[in-house]
């Protein structure tokens, strides 16, 4: 019995020792996720086209905002039965501005999605390519990691890559 419980011990220290040699051996990295799409230049480019694309979306939302206020301005200033004649009008346009807003949210949202997506092929092909490049078994986002070393972030290495690649 006694050989036995020191035969299973050796085996098991054996293979904490051959696997804490294997791990040691690997090469791990770590980037900072949020920076790299803060300083990618496909990044910022799409930002700036979604903006323009809000900015448009907010001048024809306050425009067709600003004809319902007029439109119950000039409601308020009419009797009981001009102002039932009118409202079937004004609820039209508040509905067309309900849909509208609805509508261009829903796009903005599905393209912001796209976009990031995209972004984040992007980023995972420059990691991998790097990884395999330069022998990492494993790169880790930063924000799973509860401590890690400066020495082992590559960050700066992968926004250089991938602002270097989208550039051709």
């Amino acid at each position: 019995m006694r050989n036995r419980f020191g035969v299973t011990a050796g085996i098991i220290f054996g293979a904490m020792v051959f696997l804490g040699n294997a791990f040691a051996a690997d090469k791990l990295g770590y980037v900072d996720l949020s920076r790299i799409f803060s300083e990618y230049t496909k990044t910022k480019e799409y930002d700036k086209v979604l903006n323009d694309k809000q900015a448009a979306y907010e001048a024809e939302r306050d425009k067709k905002v600003n004809e319902v206020k007029q439109l119950q301005d000039k409601m308020n200033l009419l009797n009981d039965k001009e102002k039932e004649a009118k409202k079937p009008a004004l609820e039209d346009k508040i509905k067309a501005l309900q849909d509208y807003d609805r509508e261009k949210q829903t796009d903005l949202r599905k393209e912001q999605d796209e976009k990031m997506k995209e972004l984040l092929k992007d980023i995972e092909a420059v990691v991998k390519q790097h990884a395999e490049k330069e022998g990492y078994t494993l790169i880790f986002n930063d924000r799973v990691l509860v401590y890690q070393s400066k020495a082992l972030e590559i960050t700066d290495k992968i926004i250089e890559a991938l602002n270097k690649d989208y550039k051709k």
